[in-house]
């Protein structure tokens, strides 16, 4: 029924029924599409040869060359649900919303939004010629080219055009990495990391659907919801193969302890936290284990302090932006690590963890940071930036 109104002066209520195409009677439902139909079948087919590893029966529903792409990938799922469909003809445009899970890393699967086009074959069946991400949608990893794969004991690395070498190098830092962090933070978390390594900063900007300028310079970053409940999806570190690949050996392993620090506290990180406190507990938990000084570790905000330029307060959100000032982004990370580091020194290692879990437990951000430093550290926020102001003298002298 297409809906009831009351008609004014009539007293009563009538039924309106719409014209409708392929609307069988007033109240029917229309009929389903037939083409729609028999597209999700075959996106059906190509789901289940994707998880089966299948190719025979993949080639049937899509080019040979695009499984090539993907087939290294333990998928645990991996399934399509047609949402609109283009037909002209023998050919036609599918939107789909893709789930995929990759076997024992997510807890949940990635949803994401793609765009297929096919043609009609000589049996008149439906063939895929090309599948992409839907529009303003990021790319996966297997969109760039042939995926990679070497497994670590705590974690994958997913690559496109990478060397063994390299590949086997990375996962070797991985299982650094993770040992380092549940040191740091505690063993409740996964302890499993995705990385992935695209070719490009243009192919990892592709995965993170924005302009590569916005990353140019920036080693990694770390994908994933904050305050993430038991089933969500693993986060994903993505390298930049140019800014991290330039690193040397210590480098690489701060980067990337820093970013699955990340993936550790996913959880317990929310709008409530400031990036002074998640980006500077990721650098102290990567420079825990490192032996390195404040002013090797702190270069930018070393010289601005000696130069007699002590911050006075910590940094803002807005401070951690991808602008073009490398040095005041450096001097963000570095004065977050530094205030981390002093709760770690003064109150302890315990202290720092709880303060953090205090953070991310309010719900907002305002009162948050505040409530935390009273009830862990027994201070207001004028009292503690006082304190760290002084320590920076102190560590810079």
């Amino acid at each position: 029924m297409a809906g009831r109104r009351r008609v004014p002066g009539s007293g009563g209520v009538v039924a309106l029924c719409l014209l409708l195409v392929a609307l069988v009677a007033c109240g029917g439902r229309t009929g389903a599409d037939p083409a729609r139909e028999s597209v999700q079948r075959v996106l059906d087919r190509r789901a289940e040869a994707i998880v089966g590893h299948d190719e025979s029966a993949f080639v049937r529903t899509g080019a040979q060359s695009w499984f090539d792409q993907l087939r290294e990938v333990p998928f645990a799922q991996w399934s399509y649900r047609v949402t609109g469909l283009r037909r002209e003809g023998d050919e036609a445009t599918a939107e789909a919303e893709l789930l995929y899970r990759i076997r024992g890393l997510d807890r949940a699967p990635v949803t994401v939004a793609r765009t297929l086009d096919l043609s009609l074959d000589a049996s008149g069946d439906w063939y895929v010629e090309a599948e992409r991400p839907a529009d303003r949608t990021a790319e996966q990893l297997w969109d760039q080219g042939r995926v990679e794969l070497v497994r670590g004991r705590w974690g994958i690395v997913l690559g496109v055009g990478q060397s063994a070498g390299r590949m086997t190098a990375y996962a070797d830092l991985v299982d650094r990495a993770v040992p380092a962090v549940t040191r740091a933070w505690g063993t409740g978390w996964p302890r499993r990391t995705v990385v992935l390594v695209p070719e490009s900063l243009e192919g990892m900007a592709g995965l993170l659907g924005s302009p590569a300028s916005s990353y140019r310079g920036i080693a990694a970053v770390t994908t994933g919801e904050t305050g993430t409940p038991e089933d969500a999806p693993a986060d994903r570190i993505i390298l930049n193969p140019v800014a991290y690949g330039v690193l040397g050996r210590s480098g690489k392993q701060v980067v990337l302890t820093h970013e699955t620090t990340h993936v550790a506290t996913r959880a317990h990180t929310g709008p409530a936290t400031p990036l002074w406190l998640s980006e500077g507990f990721a650098d102290w938990v990567g420079y825990r284990e490192t032996g390195r000084t404040p002013t090797e570790a702190a270069p930018e905000l070393w010289q601005a302090v000696t130069g007699g330029q002590v911050p006075a307060g910590l940094p803002t959100d807005d401070d951690f932006a991808f602008s073009g000032d490398s040095a005041g982004l450096a001097r963000a990370y570095e004065s977050g690590w530094t205030a981390c580091r002093m709760i770690a020194d003064r109150w302890g290692e315990a202290a720092l963890r709880e303060f953090y879990r205090a953070v991310g437990a309010h719900g907002k951000r305002a009162g948050a940071v505040e409530g935390a430093m009273a009830e862990v550290l027994g201070l207001s926020v004028e009292e503690f930036t006082g304190q760290w102001r002084e320590y920076l003298r102190t560590q810079f002298a």
